[in-house]
């Protein structure tokens, strides 16, 4: 492996919101001397939420040492929280890595794994408050940076967060040169992006729909929050 190359590695898990993954390889594809790697427990074909069907490029076993490690969310980041393979590799890879980062709830796993105790944080809107469980400090800011913890909000997120990991790794112009190569200039046609902008009566009506998940999410953080307790 030529030691040139910056190796980011993305954990593909199924049922994840693919959006929190392919945003983010977009953007790390596309800098200079990126090898980004794709990681699961096998290489089989692994399928988001919405039943697009990914392919892992490596797997837990072959992965020795990253300079990034990422952890996407979506619904299956709740399975995740209580999978012992995959908390073991991201407590074994992160001291090999100048950056560990999530998108979106995959920081619940890193909070889960204990790699968010006592840093800032951010997550998605509905979750960011089990962050707390977890020994993190929640933030409710797009990307938030705490040291070598990078974590970004929300799907959409993802982007941003990217692009403030290449600037860190790679410089300002670089990541602006990708910003631009991918013509990112969000002009959303409502302002109902976030519960701080979108109407209430929306806000709250989203919150309803969503509630017994959340509640499962919750069971599984409080879980793994007494695991952490007990460890």
């Amino acid at each position: 492996m030529s030691t040139d190359k910056t190796r980011i590695g993305l954990v593909l898990f199924p049922n994840l919101t693919q959006l929190d993954l392919t945003g983010p390889v977009e953007v790390f594809g596309r800098m200079p001397g990126a090898e980004v790697v794709l990681l699961w427990k096998t290489l089989d074909p692994v399928a988001s939420d919405r039943g697009l069907r990914i392919i892992p490029t490596a797997t837990f076993d072959d992965c020795a040492s990253l300079d990034v490690i990422c952890v996407p969310g979506g619904p299956g980041q709740v399975q995740l929280m209580d999978d012992d393979d995959t908390l073991q590799f991201l407590r074994r890879i992160a001291p090999t890595c100048k950056f560990v980062t999530s998108v979106c709830t995959g920081s619940l796993v890193l909070g889960a794994a204990g790699l968010l105790t006592g840093y800032r944080a951010t997550s998605h809107w509905a979750s960011i408050d089990q962050l707390s469980l977890l020994g993190a400090e929640p933030v409710a800011d797009r990307v938030v940076r705490d040291r070598d913890r990078i974590t970004g909000a929300g799907v959409t997120s993802g982007i941003d967060f990217a692009l403030t990991v290449v600037a860190e790794l790679a410089g300002a112009d670089v990541a602006q040169q990708i910003q631009l190569e991918l013509e990112y200039d969000p002009e959303p046609p409502y302002k109902a992006g976030s519960p701080r902008s979108a109407p209430q009566a929306l806000v709250a009506a989203a919150r309803e729909k969503l509630a017994s998940f959340l509640a499962r999410r919750r069971t599984a953080t409080e879980r793994a929050a007494e695991k952490l307790r007990t460890a």
